[in-house]
């Protein structure tokens, strides 16, 4: 797959099979991605790959502490929107798109928190990889550079047929991560990625979201003085 359609084509990935992703498809996966740019070639990023037994655990240890009402303690800065602006409703528009597809209706409150759980078992996906960065760094410095690695991961992903969603719910319990991965103190945990083949009959999975035209996000600068010249 070439890298245009690889663009055009990602999309976050809600429901896989069961198939296992084989280890050397996600080091070859890793590799690739190790190629992604990154201030001064410094490389911050660090990954866990987790599956089997062991991711298994996760999901049941998230998901517990979600149903008890344990208040997550994310190593990483979650993203927020302020209540009118443009980026909530981007964010309420592609809720109400899931769940329209999933048949969840809005007063539904047990379909939605079951929804809410997907997330904390990483949409079980058979495999998932934790992001992480050694504490030494700054803790907004080496952002820039997982954000470029993670999406690198999701176009290879595509080469090899699988399908992927970057998400924060997987790492809102790290001592969770800690415990069952073996994730050091000395590093923080910042995003996961469900990876695995997708189950294209899973309704979510239909899921196309649209784009800003480049008309309203580009301002344009000095091509009409260099069109004179």
């Amino acid at each position: 797959m070439d890298v245009i359609t690889a663009v055009k084509e990602r999309r976050s990935i809600r429901g896989y099979k069961a198939d296992p992703v084989p280890k050397e498809v996600l080091k070859e996966i890793l590799e690739l991605a190790g190629r992604a740019p990154s201030a001064m070639n410094t490389q911050p990023w660090e990954f866990t790959v987790v599956t089997g037994d062991v991711l298994d655990d996760v999901r049941r240890s998230n998901v517990e502490l979600l149903n008890s009402g344990a208040p997550p303690n994310p190593e990483h800065v979650v993203v927020g929107w302020p209540t009118e602006s443009i980026y909530r409703r981007r964010q309420v528009d592609l809720a109400k798109q899931l769940f329209q597809l999933m048949e969840i209706p809005r007063e539904d409150k047990e379909k939605r928190a079951k929804w809410l759980e997907r997330g904390f078992r990483y949409f079980d996906a058979p495999a998932a990889i934790i992001v992480s960065v050694d504490r030494s760094l700054s803790e907004n410095g080496p952002l820039l550079d997982i954000g470029a690695v993670t999406q690198t991961i999701c176009l290879a992903a595509l080469h090899f047929g699988l399908g992927t969603c970057i998400e924060d719910q997987g790492t809102m319990y790290p001592d969770v991560l800690r415990k069952y991965a073996r994730i050091p103190d000395s590093k923080r945990i910042i995003a996961a990625i469900a990876i695995g083949y997708p189950d294209w009959g899973f309704p979510a999975n239909k899921l196309g979201t649209d784009r800003e035209p480049v008309e309203k996000t580009t301002t344009w600068v000095g091509f009409d003085r260099a069109a004179t010249l």
